[in-house]
């Protein structure tokens, strides 16, 4: 193990980490909440004000996945469909299998500039957290109370409040509304059989009713439904705590662009039609854990640095008054000040960040054993043609076999 990979799993380094986000994700709040009188008097500029103050909390996370741990998210997509991210609105359907999908969907929204004006559905006791919470509401992110009832009218309000947002936003949905384990996908597939609908084997049944109303409300402001299928290479099962010791995960995205006309108004056939894009989902991850890898050419848009800068940038912030604190206490004299100091600093890393986590990632009890004889990781061999936003992999052959799909994913907590 280098001495960098030891850093990053010494607490003290995790503690600056957790440290600046809390801190200046407190910050990013009040001026957050500073904005509160332009709102009558320029709204628009208000908005926009807001998303780049909501960008300069989430990149930290972005920074955290693609910088600290060395993960990025390999990207599968037609390059017809490429053309089109990040210049106009969108409806994201992701899989939530995994404890860290949402930082692999915060990578895909940044390589595209909508990171800061991303949107998603949230529970309600989330907006009075502060930092996430807090943040989430000044974005105008859509929260619910998980009651059909009481969420109807405040759903729809939040909905047509976007139709003339500023900035392009991509409205994030996990249509299964909660994440996959073996005990709910027993549950959801019994649901399946009583209604007479196929079982599937990856995913849980999609909520219907709540993808509609969306489409519905959406209808002239968005322009595509992104149907993003997610899954690790090698039976990894990636975990918060692994991403912030700085392990490396390889987390595969397959993104499918549907124009919105596709999809039905009625909200029988808008239904049916969600049930077959899960099988056709479905299909998608039963073939990865064969192939270890999704169909159609792999595209590598550009990682910007401005997530790293605005990270470093905060970090040397919010460290300063804490080294000129260490500075004093150094030249106090105090030999019992001093002492605590270092103990403090060389703590174990058994302690802080990872025990307060509370993750129980672990091996999934139900994935087939990994097959002998193949490389770790698919290798990619293949025609490429640069492009303006990267480089897409023009024809798809492969010297390997990669992971087979996570049945179980994560616990949540």
């Amino acid at each position: 193990m280098g001495l960098v990979q030891w850093l990053k799993g010494q607490f003290l380094c995790q503690l600056i980490i957790c440290y600046g986000f809390l801190v200046s994700g407190l910050l990013v709040n009040l001026l957050q909440i500073c904005t509160l009188p332009l709102w009558p008097i320029n709204k628009q500029l208000a908005r926009r004000i807001n998303c780049k103050l909501g960008y300069s909390l989430t990149s930290q996370s972005v920074a955290l996945l693609e910088w600290w741990s060395g993960t990025e998210v390999t990207f599968y997509t037609d390059p017809a469909d490429y053309q089109f991210y990040g210049k106009e609105n969108a409806i994201i359907v992701l899989n939530h299998n995994f404890e860290i999908d949402f930082l692999c969907g915060w990578a895909f929204c940044d390589r595209f500039g909508v990171l800061g004006a991303s949107k998603c559905l949230a529970k309600k006791e989330l907006s009075y957290l502060p930092v996430i919470g807090w943040m989430w509401y000044f974005l105008e992110m859509v929260f619910i109370k998980r009651k059909w009832e009481e969420d109807k009218r405040s759903f729809v309000q939040s909905l047509q409040n976007l139709r003339d947002y500023p900035e392009n936003f991509w409205f994030l949905l996990h249509c299964e509304g909660t994440r996959f384990t073996e005990e709910k996908h027993q549950i959801s597939m019994e649901v399946a059989e009583k209604k007479g609908l196929p079982k599937l084997k990856h995913h849980l049944l999609p909520r219907t009713k709540g993808f509609w109303v969306a489409v519905q409300n959406l209808r002239g402001t968005v322009a595509a439904v992104y149907c993003c299928t997610l899954n690790f290479r090698n039976n990894e099962t990636p975990t918060l705590l692994g991403v912030i010791n700085g392990k490396k995960y390889h987390p595969d995205l397959y993104i499918r662009r549907i124009p919105l006309e596709s999809v039905p108004e009625d909200e029988a056939e808008c239904s049916s039609w969600l049930h077959k894009l899960y099988q056709e989902k479905d299909q998608f991850q039963e073939d990865y854990s064969h192939t270890g890898y999704f169909p159609g050419p792999i595209v590598t848009p550009l990682r910007g640095p401005w997530a790293l800068i605005n990270w470093i940038g905060w970090t040397c912030l919010l460290l300063y008054p804490l080294y000129l604190l260490l500075v004093q206490l150094v030249l106090s004299g105090s030999i019992l000040t001093i002492l605590a100091t270092v103990a403090f600093c060389s703590a174990g890393p058994g302690t802080g960040p990872r025990r307060q986590v509370g993750t129980r990632g672990g091996p999934c009890p139900t994935a087939p054993p990994k097959r002998p004889g193949l490389p770790p990781a698919p290798g990619h061999r293949g025609r490429y043609r640069r492009t303006g936003g990267g480089t897409v992999l023009l024809d798809n052959e492969r010297n390997g076999v990669g992971k087979s799909a996570n049945k179980c994913g994560t616990r949540p907590v």
